[in-house]
């Protein structure tokens, strides 16, 4: 692992904990949603790698890690994407590429619909927010969401969540992960307010149209280059999002990696850094189809 520096900036009303290391082209590293994640040990397996050919930048989102506690509930995506543009704005960096996870996937893709200028490339590891109002949630997202209910957080039910529905083979989950995600996620302020839970309340029904990207009407007109990376054994965000993508987006590549869980970017980390770096480092941006 090279050398990270950390540091926490003021973002607007919150403040947010962030890792950088490496060098060469800004590349911004969002985690996923789910308990217990941040920002630097979202992305273990990939850092060594990607910092040989990028100036990381990892941020915990806020609601997760060393970041203030709170999520706007009623446009989730939204608020985390203007975080990340405040972010850049603190670091005084006018355009980056993103690697997002999952939700952060999410909050870049919204990124890159809301500031288009901001994004150079991105790649979205399977993403949240694509097709989740065309069918019941999945077994995966609703063990992610019963997390904090019932009898609230525990280890076990941690292990069970990573090892079922994180990855397709958990034989490569340490008990030291699960160790460190039940322990970020027993926060008391996360306990209290968990950042990514179900929409409630008089604008439910809004706030879960607005976390569908797939509905958002300017995504077929993005020609921000993506690429899309889709583990075909994910059980928490549809792989048939990734071909929906390619379809609706202007320059977008996608590509479903066999027998891989939600957790592309650990279960198969070889794979997901070739991959990431050859189209981050590509100089034609394509033509819009």
């Amino acid at each position: 692992m090279p050398d990270l520096s950390e540091r926490t900036l003021r973002v607007g009303a919150r403040d947010l904990h962030t890792v950088t290391t490496g060098s060469g082209p800004t590349l911004v590293l969002l985690h996923g949603g789910g308990p217990g994640a941040s920002g630097a040990a979202n992305w273990t397996r990939n850092i060594p790698v990607l910092a040989q050919h990028f100036s990381l930048v990892i941020p915990d989102l806020p609601g997760y890690g060393k970041s203030t506690k709170h999520i706007d509930q009623d446009d989730p995506f939204g608020d985390l994407a203007a975080s990340v543009g405040g972010l850049l704005d603190a670091l005084d960096i006018p355009k980056a590429h993103l690697i997002g996870n999952s939700y952060g996937g999410g909050a870049a893709l919204r990124l890159a619909l809301d500031r288009p200028d901001r994004v150079d490339r991105m790649v979205l590891n399977g993403p949240g927010g694509i097709g989740t109002t065309r069918a019941l949630p999945t077994k995966g997202l609703n063990a992610l969401l019963d997390y904090y209910g019932g009898d609230g957080p525990r280890r076990d039910k941690m292990a069970t969540f990573i090892r079922t529905y994180l990855v397709a083979d958990a034989s490569g989950v340490t008990d030291e992960v699960i160790d460190g995600r039940y322990r970020d996620s027993i926060d008391p302020e996360v306990v209290a307010n968990p950042p990514l839970r179900r929409p409630s309340g008089k604008n439910a029904l809004r706030t879960l149209w607005r976390m569908d990207l797939s509905r958002d009407p300017r995504l077929a007109k993005c020609e921000v280059p993506t690429l899309v990376v889709w583990g075909t054994r994910d059980t928490i965000n549809r792989p048939s999002g990734a071909p929906l993508l390619a379809h609706t987006m202007r320059n977008c590549d996608a590509y479903l990696a066999a027998g891989v869980g939600h957790w592309v970017q650990y279960e198969a980390p070889e794979l997901f850094n070739h991959l990431a770096i050859d189209f981050l480092n590509r100089t034609d941006h394509g033509s819009p189809k």
